[in-house]
């Protein structure tokens, strides 16, 4: 696989991080029931693990949103290609998110949620790309800062391969 260059995170970091993030969500939400937003489908590996380390009783809805089509840079038009089967109001919600790049599918995604009216609504995002947010990201949970490159594997994909990687490296294809 010529095009996959350096690995960014490593399996055993990623998943200590996730066992980190889990606990400090079941910290957090410990008197209330969270309900998992998984954004599909770059987050579905991540929304497992991070499921398993929370030790409190979680619900899963999955969304689907795109920006990027099948290139490698986001084209910055979001459109919702799946949306919730759940009701949000009065809910705990937790957006789960792979990777956060300029930040604008995010703030989109917040606004259409926030319009539901949950209870709460955070988001832990598990890669944030330095430096390339062009919108204040008000994210509660992090679980790494990467170089601004493009990153596959662990969910993360180009044109649905990669995503298999139990690591997350450089794509240095075409």
């Amino acid at each position: 696989m010529d095009e996959l260059g350096d690995v960014v995170v490593a399996e055993t970091t990623l998943q200590a991080r996730i066992v980190e993030l889990g606990q400090q969500v079941t910290e957090d939400y410990a008197d209330r029931s969270p309900l998992l937003v998984g954004v599909l489908k770059g987050a579905f590996m991540f929304m497992a693990d991070l499921a398993r380390a929370i030790r409190l009783p979680v619900e899963f809805d999955f969304m689907a949103v795109s920006s990027y089509g099948s290139a490698t840079k986001t084209s910055g038009v979001v459109r919702i290609v799946k949306d919730l089967d759940l009701d949000l109001s009065d809910r705990h919600v937790l957006i789960v998110e792979d990777i956060v790049d300029s930040g604008l599918t995010l703030a989109y995604l917040r606004r259409n949620l926030l319009a539901r009216n949950p209870a709460t609504l955070e988001v832990c995002a598990l890669l944030v790309k330095d430096g390339l947010q062009r919108v204040d990201l008000d994210l509660k949970y992090v679980g790494f800062t990467i170089p601004p490159e493009f990153v596959v594997g662990y969910g993360l994909d180009v044109r649905e391969r990669h995503r298999n990687l139990p690591y997350v490296c450089v794509y240095e294809g075409d």
